[in-house]
């Protein structure tokens, strides 16, 4: 696994009660995933001879985020190493612009859009922008069209003046047209080599900032309709590009009750975590099972209602330290289960979930937010667990 992140650190777990060894290319040995894996080597994944020399001992190749750069997967692949998913799959996670061309084409909704990634110079993107937003209204989306994630590379814009940081950093970028968003979704699905799929129960996803700070399973307000539809969307989407492993399909629901597709990504995913504890297979093992083309597994619920809330780390002198939090979580909710990445914290970093389970959504609710602001922020924060 070309990463080692929290993902990484939480498929390497995965891996363990099949029978495999993960091998990761880590950064640095502070790396989440190089904490726990004995079989971490350290490299630059932009670098092809790193990525080389890091495949000759792998049997399959697959990725803990999106920036490896297509050329090199390519190259990986020429070479006769197993990649999955594969530079031509991936191609429509690294580039939003992308994205959009062959979910158009396809028949996707999603919002209006414009590439400005062409226009010959800032003064020519400004003008496109601005006729862009005549047309579908202001306020705008734009998007850088490479490297963005949780909320960066991301904005919204007033006016065309709030452009104009982007547009004297040369950025790439990417309009939209701002949704009338009721709520977000996302669909979470697996695809094997053979063709196998499977998909989880559609989750609704709550972002503030830019982050997703809960998911909630199954999506309580998305309509049953809309749920088949969002899952049957995401197997399609799996298959017509060519997805191996999993693909998380993040939706916008509408006040007028449309789904629009947002973003793609394949990889083991945020909204996905709750698998852990809350699915009869992770999403972790599951993209294991399909990387490595063994039957997939089912993925029915282990509980009528599964909520994960992220943990977004606090200030520097958060007391009590971590490990008497984390203490004192256990006993207070001795039903939630706490996953920590190995990561320092800061203010606003996702440094950990939690997920709660049970039969009552706001309880349930309730518990895992309690849980995951009382590991953030200790003393500070304002417990209400619906006790």
């Amino acid at each position: 696994m070309v990463g080692a992140g929290q993902l990484a650190r939480m498929t390497q777990q995965a891996a363990i009660a099949l029978g495999q060894s993960i091998r990761v290319l880590a950064e640095s040995e502070e790396d989440g995933a190089a904490l726990v894996t004995p079989n971490a080597e350290f490299g630059d994944y932009r670098s092809l001879p790193d990525l080389r020399r890091f495949a000759a001992s792998c049997d399959v190749v697959t990725f803990d985020h999106e920036h490896v750069p297509a050329e090199h997967i390519r190259a990986l692949a020429e070479a006769g190493v197993t990649v999955l998913p594969g530079a031509d799959a991936l191609r429509y996670a690294q580039d939003k612009a992308a994205m959009r061309v062959r979910l158009t084409e396809l028949g996707v909704p999603g919002p209006r859009w414009l590439d400005l990634s062409d226009a010959a110079s800032a003064d020519d993107t400004r003008r496109a922008l601005v006729e862009f937003g005549r047309e579908v209204g202001w306020p705008l989306v734009v998007k850088a069209i490479t490297g963005g994630y949780d909320g960066r590379g991301v904005w919204v814009l007033d006016s065309i003046q709030d452009a104009d940081p982007m547009l004297a950093a040369g950025t790439s970028l990417l309009a939209e047209e701002l949704a009338d968003i009721d709520f977000e979704v996302a669909a979470v699905v697996a695809r094997s080599p053979f063709g196998q799929g499977a998909s989880w129960p559609v989750v609704e996803t709550v972002q503030v900032g830019g982050i997703c700070t809960e998911v909630i399973a199954p999506a309580p307000r998305l309509p049953a309709l809309l749920a088949d539809q969002a899952e049957s969307l995401a197997l399609r989407l799996a298959a017509e590009l060519d997805v191996v492993g999993i693909l998380a399909v993040e939706l916008f629901v509408t006040r007028s009750g449309r789904l629009l597709v947002n973003e793609l990504a394949m990889r083991p995913h945020n909204s996905g975590h709750w698998t852990i504890e809350g699915s009869r297979t992770s999403q972790f093992e599951q993209h294991l099972r399909a990387v490595l083309d063994y039957p997939l597994g089912v993925t029915t619920q282990t509980a009528p209602v599964v909520v994960m809330a992220n943990v977004l780390g606090g200030p520097d002198d958060t007391k009590p330290a971590l490990d008497e939090r984390v203490h004192h979580l256990m006993a207070k909710w001795p039903d939630v289960k706490i996953h920590l990445y190995g990561k320092g914290f800061r203010p606003g970093r996702k440094v950990g979930h939690v997920t709660a389970l049970g039969h009552d959504l706001d309880t349930v609710r309730a518990r895992a937010r309690a849980a995951a602001e009382y590991l953030a922020n200790g003393d500070r924060a304002e417990v209400d667990a619906h006790e």
